[in-house]
C-alpha cells in the first residue's frame, strides 16, 4: 500500500469517527450533511502544524486572528439552513474554506465572502484544487452581503455580530434562512432568521462563541 493510500485511509477513519462521535451522537441526522462531512478532508483546511488535531472536538487557529470552528458547530449551523440541493447560498467569513466546501456539496451555488485577502486567496486555491466549480470566493466586507447575486435561500455568518445586519435580511429569498451568531464580542446566541413574505421570524438556538464579525454593520476593528 502506498503512503498516499495509507494517509487517505487514516484520515478517512478520523473523519468517520468525527461524524459518528461528534456529529451524529449530538443529534444531527441529515444524511446529506453527514455524508458531506465524511467526504470533505478537514485536515487540508487547517495549517500544517495543526493537521494532527484537525478532527478533534475543538476550534483551531488558522492565522490572521481567525479560527476554523469546532466540527459540531459547523454541522449545527449547516443543519439549520435546511439545504436540499438547489439553493444559492451566501457565506460570510470564508476562513480556510472548510465551511464553503461543505456548502458546495449541499447547495447548487455558493458565494463566500472574506475580508482578509490572504485567507481568501488560499481558500480559493484550496477549493479549486479539490475540484469545486460551484463556489466563488469574494474579497469584501461581508456585513454588507453580496446584493448582486441576491436573493439567497441561505445565508450563513461564521463570526459573531452585535446585531443582525438588516442588509443581510434584505438579501434573503422568501423562505430563506439566515444563520448568525449574535451577542457580545465574547459570547453569542446562534440565531436563525427566516423570511416569510414581508415578515421575518427570528429564533435563538443556543449559545456559541465566535471571533468578531468586523465590518460596516458589525464590530469596528
Amino acid at each position: 500500500m502506498s503512503d498516499g493510500k495509507k494517509d487517505a485511509d487514516y484520515y478517512q477513519e478520523l473523519r468517520d469517527a468525527m461524524v459518528d462521535r461528534q456529529i451524529r451522537a449530538r443529534g444531527i441526522k441529515d444524511p446529506r450533511l453527514l455524508e458531506a462531512m465524511r467526504r470533505v478532508p478537514r485536515h487540508i483546511f487547517v495549517p500544517p502544524a495543526q493537521r494532527g488535531r484537525a478532527y478533534e472536538d475543538m476550534p483551531l487557529p488558522v492565522g490572521e486572528g481567525q479560527t476554523i470552528s469546532q466540527p459540531y458547530i459547523v454541522a449545527w449551523m449547516t443543519d439549520l439552513l435546511r439545504l436540499t440541493g438547489d439553493e444559492t447560498v451566501l457565506e460570510i467569513g470564508t476562513g480556510t474554506g472548510y465551511q464553503a466546501a461543505l456548502l458546495g456539496l449541499l447547495a447548487a451555488r455558493v458565494y463566500s465572502m472574506e475580508r482578509i485577502e490572504s485567507l481568501a486567496d488560499s481558500a480559493r486555491q484550496r477549493l479549486t484544487d479539490l475540484g469545486f466549480e460551484n463556489i466563488e470566493v469574494v474579497v469584501g466586507d461581508g456585513t454588507k452581503g453580496l446584493p448582486e447575486h441576491a436573493p439567497y435561500q441561505g445565508i450563513m455568518v461564521t463570526a459573531g455580530a452585535p446585531q443582525v445586519p438588516q442588509v443581510l435580511t434584505e438579501q434573503l429569498a422568501d423562505g430563506g434562512r439566515l444563520v448568525i451568531p449574535v451577542g457580545t464580542a465574547s459570547m453569542q446566541m446562534l440565531t436563525v432568521v427566516e423570511r416569510k413574505g414581508d415578515r421575518l421570524v427570528t429564533r435563538e438556538e443556543g449559545s456559541c462563541v465566535f471571533v468578531p464579525l468586523v465590518g460596516k454593520y458589525g464590530w469596528r476593528r
